[in-house]
């Protein structure tokens, strides 16, 4: 206190309580108490002063002792109009105050026996004071006990009246401390004769191993959190309750910095008169009291009368058939909000259930559980899954059932006031025998309600529709972007215009250094430079002759560059075609999180959904998948994206481009029998829970029913119901969209349209122009017909051709003239016949101008 304090945590024992207590009451100062007992003896009530001014500033940490509460429940429940309580010389009997009170208002008959630390004098004083007549009807009370000791001593007071045989088979005690261990446990029911009950406290457990190790932003050490460790359990109450406690006031002081209201420590002396108490006492004492944390010990808040009101216990025990308690299993709980949950009572169930009509209450839900075809006036009937594994338990079991629906039509979720609604509340409430449906076996279900083994393994699907491949007839061209065609298209007749102005100037400087004459074989106009062109990028070769350096290097460029762009057209085709066969792009979680096409959800406030926001929102998690599948589910608070009921999801996936997230099982089937088969499944198919049938807390029918199921197992008539409803081949084929097939990787006809369009158009397009070359043919050769044609071999001129028109005269020179041929047999008139192979040098001269340099034309044809 003199080196400055802001809050005091202590665990003690009652009488050193009552002093701190007067301190900080006194200083104002907050004080945190934990009550510690050390001799392992069931906790007692501290009896602390009350505060002078009424303003207490203790807080206690650990719950009211709850004890006697469950205790009258228990004995409630189990119909006990008389029984003996044996409590140890340590134990404060003031605590048993409220107890002996409720039970005489009940008109119980009990009794209390002190056991001092010497059991074993206790027996032998027993033996020596009574008589036989005496101890057999102290034998006949013993057949209903409570034992209120330390487990030591427990086991110490049941070895010796099995020894002295003042234990029988029928009897059946009931052990009650807040602290003991499961090898203490262990140790009483090995060391009883009949049945035996424990009631302990408990704390809620962390199944999910990615939220168990994170509270309030805080990471606590896998060594406490973690079940596995073992070490958590080894811990005495009270030191959970000190950590909580310390986490308590790191929360406060938190808040309080963060709300910029710190106060500074108080540094206080008790001797000094002068000393007053800390002003900033109740302010903070105000804001640990409104402060609520999750911690080892599960809720903790200050907002009962200064004291934490959460606890939980549950109820242990063995049943009459079991040689000395072996199968110890749970059959209830007990907490502070909703009391007893469990049944406890003796039912012995050996092998069937005949003549026991059960309530069974369901919720539809395809195909699980649908309503059949009923007759007017007749009970309601139903068909499914569920419903045909519920008749064969029933043949095999012997038992009637009667089925309603739920009235909520919620399968079962915890309340902020801790209370439960759907399946699960009426079996909590003990409306129902039996819960059934596509009810998911979860670790928040199980600690309120019991279930059989699975039936059907459990694994979240991917609902969606098949994706419709779209038609492109021109689909070849989407390798390459339009700009990328565009620029080839441009660079064709840019090309051939370098190549036809290089093949002039190589056709000039040939005719100047021939003598006028240029090579016979060389063309020079632009359409035949284009030509090359184009035959170079279509890999189809060229006859030209590269005579210059400047050409060849051009056609060197070109060819590098048709070689490069052709090869990457090839690559990227064969990507395109394959990547377009695919079936569908999302297959798996990841998949989903990746894409922003398609909207994806689940059903608001279902186990599906919890599931998604534990894996979404865990610090922990390394893969981001879960935070953007989350994201996305909870847009808009789930009101955007996630639909009310199962339904409703499987309606908007089929409508829309809506991927709907829920039971494998149920969605499997929706798509098998889909009228149109327009929808598909994807996701993961491991499973780590399942289907089971959910039965009250402490329900004597579990095991019966975990057994018959593990028989239909192994008999195979699971497998025969589920190909029933699932079978693999139903009205839509699932397996063959999911596989793909042979014929499902060859290239179909519409890939390869556009490339016949492309054939098509050239085809018409060369029998347009060659229709229309005709006809500009016919008209030309109609204008220019000739006048008269001379045929002037006769006169000896050889065999040269002179061609006379109205203004012009061609002159043909062939070679070296040929021999003259007889003058007895005359040539026929009409154009000589050249040799094949013939190359003509045809002269187009003015006949009036002797001036006017000829135009040369090179023609080459094989004959004329």
């Amino acid at each position: 206190m003199n080196q400055g304090i802001l809050a005091l945590v202590t665990s003690t024992g009652c009488a050193a309580a009552s002093a701190l207590q007067s301190l900080t009451d006194a200083m104002h100062i907050p004080h945190l108490f934990i009550q510690r007992n050390g001799d392992g003896s069931p906790r007692t009530a501290c009896q602390l002063n009350p505060s002078p001014d009424g303003e207490s500033y203790t807080l206690a940490a650990r719950p009211p002792v709850r004890i006697n509460d469950v205790l009258l429940t228990l004995v409630s429940e189990l119909h006990w109009q008389k029984f003996i309580i044996f409590y140890e010389s340590d134990y404060d009997i003031r605590g048993l105050q409220t107890f002996m009170d409720q039970s005489s208002r009940l008109g119980l008959d009990v009794s209390l026996q002190r056991v001092d630390r010497n059991v074993s004098r206790v027996f032998t004083d027993l033996f020596n004071t009574m008589r036989t007549e005496e101890l057999n009807r102290y034998r006949d009370t013993l057949r209903r006990a409570v034992l209120l000791m330390s487990p030591r001593g427990a086991q110490v007071f049941i070895h010796q009246a099995v020894e002295t045989n003042l234990a029988s088979k029928d009897s059946h005690w009931v052990y009650a401390n807040e602290e003991v261990s499961d090898p203490d446990i262990m140790e009483l029911v090995h060391s009883s004769l009949g049945r035996m009950t424990i009631i302990r406290q408990i704390f809620p457990l962390w199944r999910d191993t990615n939220v168990r190790c994170m509270r309030n932003n805080h990471r606590i050490s896998s060594l406490l959190c973690d079940p596995q460790e073992g070490y958590l359990q080894s811990l005495e109450v009270s030191n959970l309750y000190l950590y909580d406690s310390v986490l308590m006031l790191a929360n406060a002081f938190y808040r309080k910095l963060e709300d910029r209201k710190w106060h500074s420590m108080a540094s206080l002396n008790c001797i000094r008169k002068s000393t007053k108490p800390w002003n900033g006492g109740w302010s903070m004492l105000d804001t640990i009291q409104k402060g609520r944390i999750s911690g080892l010990t599960g809720q903790m808040d200050f907002r009962a009368e200064g004291s934490n009101s959460h606890v939980q216990f549950e109820i242990l025990g063995t049943s009459y058939s079991e040689t000395f308690g072996k199968d110890v299993k749970r059959l209830a709980s007990w907490d502070s909000t909703r009391g007893l949950n469990g049944s406890l009572k003796e039912n012995r169930i050996e092998s069937g259930m005949q003549g026991v009509t059960l309530k069974i209450v369901t919720l539809l839900e395809e195909p699980f559980v649908m309503v059949a075809e009923n007759i007017l006036g007749q009970p309601k009937r139903y068909k499914g899954f569920s419903i045909d594994v519920l008749d064969a338990l029933a043949k095999l079991l012997g038992f009637k059932y009667d089925v309603y629906q739920v009235g909520d039509g919620k399968y079962g979720s915890a309340l902020p006031n801790g209370s439960w609604n759907g399946m699960i509340g009426d079996l909590i409430g003990k409306r129902a025998d039996l819960a059934i449906s596509a009810i998911t076996i979860t670790p928040e279900r199980e600690s309120v309600v019991d279930f059989s083994k699975r039936y059907l393994d459990y694994s979240v699907g991917i609902l969606m529709r098949k994706s419709e491949e779209k038609l492109n007839i021109f689909s070849l061209l989407a390798p390459f972007d339009l700009a990328v065609w565009a620029c080839i298209a441009a660079a064709i007749p840019v090309v051939g215009i370098m190549i036809f102005l290089l093949r002039r100037i190589q056709a000039v400087r040939c005719q100047n250094s021939a003598g006028g004459h240029p090579p016979p074989s060389v063309s020079t106009s632009l359409q035949s430079a284009i030509w090359i062109v184009y035959g170079a990028f279509v890999q189809q070769g060229t006859d030209s002759i590269l005579g210059s350096v400047a050409l060849r290097i051009v056609m060197g460029s070109w060819w590098l560059f048709t070689l490069i762009v052709c090869s990457s057209y090839t690559a990227n085709l064969a990507a395109y075609l394959t990547v377009s066969r695919m079936d569908n792009a999302v297959r798996s979680f990841q998949d989903l999180s990746k894409q922003v096409d398609m909207a994806y959800g689940t059903v608001r406030d279902s186990a599906v959904y919890e599931y998604f926001r534990a894996k979404g929102t865990n610090p922990l998690e390394q893969d981001n998948t879960f935070a953007e599948l989350w994201k996305t589910v909870n847009k808009n608070n789930g009101f955007e994206n996630s639909v009310i009921n199962p339904s409703e999801g499987i309606k908007k996936a089929k409508r829309e481009s809506y991927a709907f997230l829920w039971d494998m099982a149920v969605v499997e089937y929706a798509a098998l029998t889909d009228d149109d088969c327009t929808l598909t499944v994807a996701g993961n198919s491991m499973s780590t829970r399942g289907y089971g049938m959910a039965l009250q807390h402490g329900s004597p029918y579990r095991d019966l029913f975990s057994q018959k199921i593990l028989e239909l197992q192994e008999k195979g008539d699971l497998d025969i119901l589920k190909q029933k409803w699932w079978p693999k081949k139903g009205r839509c084929d699932l397996q063959s969209y999911t596989d793909a097939q042979p014929e499902g990787r060859a290239l179909r006809l519409h890939s390869f349209a556009g490339v016949f369009c492309i054939l098509a158009a050239g085809l018409l397009l060369a029998l347009l122009v060659a229709a229309l070359e005709t006809w500009w043919n016919s008209n030309h050769c109609r204008r220019e017909q000739p006048k008269e044609v001379t045929n002037d071999s006769s006169a000896g001129q050889g065999p040269g051709l002179s061609l006379l028109t109205q203004n012009r005269a061609m002159v043909a020179t062939m070679g070296p003239p040929a021999p003259p041929r007889p003058r007895s047999r005359p040539r026929p008139p009409g154009p000589p016949v050249l040799p094949r192979d013939a190359t003509a040098t045809l002269y187009f001269m003015d006949p009036a101008g002797a001036d006017t340099s000829p135009d040369l034309v090179e023609l080459q044809y094989t004959q004329l």
